[in-house]
């Protein structure tokens, strides 16, 4: 959304704006005016033109939608249907671009981690932000802490009871066990000493019916109704912007979500299967588990929460 037409919305949310009172106000003509209107018309904005202009309502989904308003400085691309979010945004973030969000209502190629399928249909939230932190590759492992924490942030303030799975789920408990809300798969360019760019791509189950989903899973619309999808995006990605500019509060907010801490857990690592009790994080996203025998630093795994003996 260019300046102008989101100093327009600006203007007349909640009152009544006369066109020459806008020409005036943003140094532009009458006809530019009634030309930014007919365009924000077109983009789904109801504004009504009875004694001035006046913004009625915001579109439910898209990139204007949720750049109206969004206290983050992103630009959204939306797609209605997509193959998958994070494959787009890798193709923008060598194309130079930043703080680009590529945003779809569906995924048609979405893949979860390690090549798992993920399930992505339409009345999702299939984000992909492409960032430049200012951070070595080692520390990366951050970034998806972060957007974890921002998506629990999201959920918890909309009545839901998510809370995090060790490294990149966002879990809801349930009386019949933990279900999959949503997961996070975050992909990176770098070189020795500094990261080029990293898409933290996250799947929501928003606005899903479960039968649609795989099992295990759950959505917003199971655990709380629909919710409004521009707004919850517009709070993942404000959480998320406000966590990546103080990295010290990332541990401690993870923390304070982990379902995993305090868990007996099975991680399948690279070089073998550790077991025992997730007593805490460590920078950059290192999972410390107690064997009974030793402390044992995970810094990356397949983890499984065992039920209680």
């Amino acid at each position: 959304m260019n300046d102008t037409r989101r100093a327009v919305l600006e203007a007349i949310d909640g009152q009544g704006v006369s066109g020459a009172d806008l020409a005036k106000r943003l140094d532009v003509t009458r006809a530019a005016v009634w030309k930014h209107v007919e365009a924000l018309r077109e983009e789904g904005f109801l504004i009504e033109s009875d004694n001035g202009y006046r913004l009625v309502s915001v579109p439910e989904f898209g990139a204007s939608a949720v750049e109206y308003g969004l206290d983050a400085p992103f630009e959204i691309e939306y797609h209605d249907t997509i193959g998958s979010t994070n494959d787009r945004a890798r193709e923008a973030a060598s194309a130079g671009a930043e703080n680009l969000v590529v945003l779809a209502d569906e995924q048609t190629g979405s893949r979860g981690r390690l090549d798992r399928e993920w399930s992505a249909p339409s009345g999702g939230i299939w984000v992909s932000p492409v960032l430049r932190p200012d951070i070595p590759p080692a520390h990366a492992p951050l970034v998806t802490l972060a957007a974890a924490v921002a998506t629990t942030t999201a959920a918890r303030e909309a009545g839901v009871d998510a809370r995090i799975k060790w490294p990149n789920d966002v879990l809801v408990p349930t009386a019949d066990g933990d279900r999959k809300l949503a997961g996070i798969l975050t992909e990176m360019e770098g070189e020795a000493d500094r990261i080029s760019w990293v898409v933290p791509g996250i799947g929501i189950n928003a606005n899903i019916d479960v039968a649609e989903l795989p099992a295990g899973a759950t959505s917003l619309r199971d655990q709380v109704g629909d919710v409004d999808r521009r707004v919850f995006t517009q709070r993942v990605l404000e959480a998320l912007d406000e966590l990546l500019s103080e990295e010290d509060a990332i541990l401690e907010r993870w923390r304070e979500n982990a379902l995993t801490l305090g868990q007996r857990v099975r991680v399948e690592t690279a070089s073998g299967i550790v077991e025992g009790e997730a007593i805490d994080i460590e920078r950059p996203g290192t999972l410390l588990v107690d064997t009974g025998s030793e402390t044992v630093r995970v810094h990356a795994g397949d983890c499984e929460h065992l039920r209680p003996a």
